[in-house]
């Protein structure tokens, strides 16, 4: 009997040698609660690395508040350049031995996929993960995962009848990236493009690390494509508007929210992005909503060399309804308890459309808004969230096609 408790007590004091704090598996303790996140800081999808730090923001800001029931947030990110061996490693560190209560704005349908029944495995709680793909919230079995991003497929099906209806367009080419990602968009503008009696003349896939387009353009251009529907990461993008621009191809550019940030992309491509037209999950970050105002006031203060864009915008949206839900748990803080809060989040507002989640339904979001790029980046609102077609028709699209 002896030998079993020095065994027990051994193992116990193993586990709390491997955590910061000496909390054995919680990710919290009185002090601090423990938050992790990944993204790309460097490599082709690097712009969208400014996700990741707008999730931090929150965390600064909210510790510049007090923190939470008295409890400061220790906020971990870790740059995985958008490879998903990168991310399984970095989502092992933070479970094992940064023991995190929860991660937040993982970035990536590809390393999310990776890493999202690990992290269930342990407990770990993910909230807003920065990707729409279907096979992360469907089927949904799983309880620690909570998403607030409107599915791929649903946002390109709603560009595509945007580009159909309100643009007139016709001649239609595709250019998506070779995983969940690009597929699921693909699908879905191909069910839109179906009812409409209508199919893409050529359908294209990229790489997220090509830096070379030049046969994939030509081949847009050469099949007659009027209007380039694009679900890619930046790199592909800016690569394939800057590679059209040196032949004098001029379609019409579509792009899902994954390349939304205007200012940004118009940035990046020396201006090449007006006229683009995409998806947009986020309030204008130069806006005057209220709540646009004070977040942009205090990213001045706590982070004063990092642009206050869409993708930094989108941290912020993602990572906020779950220290929110830290707030409404209590002093008296269990995992179970964030799982109750988080589950009973109901249209929560901030910098983009409502959050809603229930224990049988953790997409959270059905809505997204057309937007394009006008002079200097700047944000046009062409069809803002709550559209009824949006909202009303979206959520029973997959249901429908099977896809």
């Amino acid at each position: 009997m002896k030998k079993l408790i020095f065994v027990f007590l051994f193992l116990a004091m193993l586990c709390c040698a491997i955590t910061p704090s000496g909390y054995c598996g919680e990710g919290f303790d009185d002090k601090e609660i423990r938050i992790g996140s990944w993204g790309p800081q460097t490599g082709p999808a690097a712009p969208w690395g400014s996700i990741s730090r707008g999730a931090m923001f929150m965390a600064m800001y909210i510790n510049e508040q007090g923190g939470i029931h008295g409890r400061k947030i220790k906020f971990i990110l870790r740059d995985d350049k958008y490879n998903p061996a990168e991310t399984k490693v970095i989502a092992k560190d933070l479970v094992e031995r940064q023991d995190v209560m929860a991660v937040t704005a993982g970035l990536g349908s590809a390393p999310t996929l990776a890493v999202k029944d690990y992290l269930a495995e342990n407990k770990v709680i993910a909230v807003g993960m920065c990707t729409g793909t279907k096979g992360l919230v469907y089927p949904v079995t799983n309880p620690y995962l909570f998403s607030s991003f409107c599915l791929f497929g649903d946002e390109m099906s709603v560009l595509t009848r945007y580009a159909v209806e309100k643009m007139k367009m016709e001649d239609f080419g595709f250019l998506y990236q070779n995983d969940p990602m690009g597929w699921d968009a693909l699908n879905g503008a191909r069910e839109r493009l179906a009812s409409y009696g209508m199919k893409f003349l050529v359908e294209i896939p990229v790489e997220p690390t090509e830096k070379d387009l030049s046969s994939q353009i030509m081949k847009l251009k050469s099949k007659g494509v009027k209007c380039v529907l694009m679900q890619v990461a930046p790199t592909p993008g800016i690569v394939a508007v800057k590679t059209a621009a040196q032949i004098g191809y001029k379609p019409q550019w579509i792009s899902a929210d994954t390349l939304g940030d205007h200012a940004t992309m118009y940035k990046l491509t020396n201006g090449l992005w007006e006229g683009t037209v995409s998806g947009g999950k986020v309030l204008d970050p130069n806006g005057n909503d209220p709540i646009i105002v004070k977040y942009r006031e205090a990213a001045k203060r706590l982070m004063p060399d990092q642009p206050f864009n869409a993708w930094f915008l989108s941290g912020i949206f993602f990572s906020e309804p779950l220290f929110e839900a830290l707030k409404k748990a209590g002093p008296n803080l269990s995992k179970d308890v964030l799982l109750k809060s988080l589950n009973s989040i109901t249209k929560f507002m901030s910098t983009g459309p409502s959050i809603t989640w229930t224990p049988a339904d953790h997409q959270g979001v059905y809505e997204t808004r057309v937007i394009k790029c006008g002079p200097n980046g700047q944000v046009i609102v062409l069809e803002d969230f709550g559209t009824p077609f949006v909202h009303n028709t979206l959520r029973g699209w997959y249901k429908k096609s099977g896809i």
